[in-house]
């Protein structure tokens, strides 16, 4: 199984701020409010250290002034950091928001063997999971923003105090950086083993869930539970080895802060005592270090969380920075389409090949029956012929009174006047029935939309509450096996292309539903050029051509009547067929 890529620390980094200069206004106002709230947080110590001193000397007006000093900065300092979390929240929000889409935008575009290659739970994580790690972060990012300008300014105000308090304040960042030197190399690779468990019991669970009438059927619920609690076991091990380091930090920082305080006060007093600096400067210096306590804690202590964030967001970043599909505008096809397949190879790994030198011609304005056990190429095959797969070697064209186009080269909107294709798994929508429909035309009106779910005999859509504006999908009116595909059959009605694909449109049906879809099928399929990956032999005997492949290769080809009276693979396929099914 090939893995989707991982972006390095670098190209995580050129990623959030190429997606955060998409928003110039949101970045002024966030470090302006953040520089803002840093200098205020920091000016309110230094303000109640004159005060102390004002009050030790017994300067009562200077002391009125600089309690009223220190109220107005502190009432004025919350009000800079609300604003400026809210401008920091709302910029990384945005950013948040922007990267979601792009990897939605790159996995949606994506050659159908990426996905297929790195496993379902793999992009499924990532775009969910993950995504939902580094959004949940995006508040924390924010305040560490903040809390580093705190920080800064601190130092600037340590320093105009007095050197040898700042030296002292400054003995406690050796104690910091030994213990992030020992953390981060191990964090890295803690969270990245984490997040990559998670993918894997993602997989495992996602598999257990498509394929729930498999283990149903076969009794391999123990197993599949099994399975589950392993994946489980293992991302909780994971999680709880991270867990351990994290904690190990906040020890660390709880030390760093008990050293800081302990040196600025004994510092202080040496100098009070010589008679250097006042009490209200030592008084300054503890309360700055103490009010460093929160953000220079959130500094260290969000690097666990930041960590954490940081190898979701390698995984998103790595999907975001995969090149975007270039679509070339291609022309419409012009009059009835024939396909031409020559030699065509295809391995998904390299190594093993899922199909093996195809090669035929199927005439314009008729149809061909793929027929085949599972796992004998059939889908392959129908995905290169549709353009979802570039063959390894070979060529697929699709030749009408202009000349040949290869279906890999089709743009996606251009692809839909060539081709229209109903694929394994058919899906309904979280919408209206004619959002569903206008899916496949935008610009579709009610009469087209009536006209194309007739066509294939979706006359249900009459007894629907509110007709074509009724709220179809999961969690509304739920639609069955049949409503579900022939909506999928209609809307590559409304698209009228020339070459319709049916990868096994109606492999989920029942017997007593079965000669219903066929004859929706069938209307569909009426003048046009059709490629349909036979599950049940009685779309095959309504199609003019028929290709028997197995392993990959086609190892029969001819008509229906015309293999029966070979008496090989079709026929003894046939035989067991009609012996166990109704015609």
């Amino acid at each position: 199984m090939t893995a989707l890529p991982v972006a390095t620390s670098r190209e995580t980094t050129r990623t959030l701020l190429s997606m955060a200069r998409r928003h110039p206004a949101d970045c002024v106002s966030a470090t302006l409010w953040t520089i803002a709230a840093g200098f205020t947080a920091v000016l309110v110590p230094v303000l109640l250290g004159h005060l102390v001193d004002a009050v030790s000397d017994r300067r009562p007006d200077e002391a009125v002034t600089f309690l009223a000093l220190t109220a107005t900065t502190a009432l004025l300092s919350a009000v800079c950091a609300g604003f400026a979390r809210r401008a920091a929240i709302t910029l990384a929000a945005r950013v948040a928001a922007g990267l979601r889409e792009v990897v939605v935008e790159r996995v949606l575009g994506m050659d159908t063997s990426v996905p297929q290659n790195a496993g379902s739970g793999d992009i499924a994580s990532r775009v969910n999971e993950d995504m939902e790690i580094f959004a949940a972060a995006v508040p924390l990012i924010s305040d560490v923003f903040g809390a580093t300008a705190i920080v800064i300014a601190s130092l600037a105000a340590f320093s105009s105090l007095d050197w040898r308090l700042a030296f002292a304040f400054a003995v406690v960042f050796p104690v910091y950086a030994l213990s992030l030197r020992w953390y981060l190399p191990r964090a890295g690779i803690r969270y990245a083993s984490e997040r990559r468990g998670a993918a894997e019991r993602s997989r495992v669970v996602l598999e257990s869930l498509h394929g729930v009438n498999t283990v149903a059927a076969y009794d391999m619920a123990p197993l599949q539970s099994a399975r589950v609690a392993k994946s489980s076991g293992e991302a909780l091990g994971l999680s709880l080895r991270a867990l351990r380091l994290s904690l190990w930090l906040n020890k660390s920082m709880n030390v760093a802060e008990a050293v800081g305080l302990s040196l600025i006060l004994l510092t202080g007093y040496w100098l009070v005592q010589d008679n250097s600096i006042t009490v209200g400067a030592v008084a300054a210096a503890a309360l700055l270090f103490h009010r460093l306590f929160e953000p220079l804690g959130t500094v260290v202590s969000s690097v666990d969380e930041v960590q954490r964030a940081g190898a979701s967001l390698a995984r998103v970043a790595g999907v975001a920075r995969m090149p975007a599909p270039v679509p070339t505008p291609s022309r419409a096809p012009v009059g009835p389409v024939s396909v031409q397949v020559r030699a065509v190879r295809h391995s998904y790994d390299g190594d093993r090949f899922a199909l093996r030198h195809a090669d035929f011609t199927l005439p314009a304005g008729t149809s061909l029956a793929i027929v085949g056990a599972s796992g004998a190429g059939k889908t392959t095959l129908a995905a290169i012929i549709a353009g979802l797969l570039h063959p390894t070697s070979g060529q697929v064209l699709l030749c009408d009174e202009d000349g040949g186009i290869e279906p890999a080269a089709l743009d996606p909107n251009s692809r839909t006047a060539w081709i229209g294709m109903v694929a394994q798994e058919t899906h309904v929508f979280a919408a209206t029935l004619r959002e569903n429909m206008t899916l496949a035309v935008p610009s579709a009106d009610d009469t087209q939309i009536a006209d194309a779910l007739a066509a294939v005999g979706a006359h249900w859509v009459h007894a629907l509450p509110a007709g074509l504006d009724t709220v179809v999908g999961p969690s509304a009116h739920q639609l069955d096996v049949v409503a579900a595909q022939q909506l999928a059959l209609a809307r590559v009605a409304l698209t009228d292309p020339p070459l319709v694909i049916l990868d096994e449109a109606s492999a989920e049906a029942g017997s007593s539903v079965a000669r219903e879809l066929d004859t929706a099928a069938a209307a569909l399929l009426h003048d046009r050029t059709a490629i349909v990956v036979a599950h049940r032999l009685s779309q095959a005997r309504q199609c003019d051509h028929i290709l028997v492949v197995d392993g990959g290769t086609i190892v029969e080809r001819g008509t229906h009547d015309d293999l029966l009276t070979r008496g090989t693979r079709y026929a003894t396929l046939w035989q067991a067929w009609t012996a166990g099914s109704p015609l």
